[in-house]
């Protein structure tokens, strides 16, 4: 085991890294009607590798991608204009 934080522990990192790219990549698909290609594209974009010493690395964790998804798609009050997608569907929840 490990005294390192988890945003510290590289493999723990990139396993979170991964799947947050993976969920946002199909919300873009599902919602956002982008390519696979596309979709990619943009996950990568919101979810880069930082290194191990960057201060704040791992900060994009504290929500889940489907909100910074929807946020990027509807904006920041889509949880009023959209309140159906206030909550991910359980498609979503089964990505992991």
């Amino acid at each position: 085991m490990t005294d390192n934080p988890w945003w510290e522990a590289e493999d723990k990192y990139l396993d979170l890294l991964q799947g947050e790219r993976r969920r946002y990549a199909w919300v873009m698909r599902r919602y956002g009607g982008l390519t696979l290609t596309e979709s990619w594209a943009a996950a990568l974009d919101s979810y880069p590798y930082e290194p191990a010493d960057q201060p704040c690395r791992g900060l994009a964790f504290h929500d889940e991608a489907w909100h910074w998804a929807m946020l990027t798609l509807h904006g920041t009050c889509y949880t009023r204009e959209h309140p159906e997608l206030a909550d991910p569907p359980a498609e979503y929840t089964a990505l992991d």
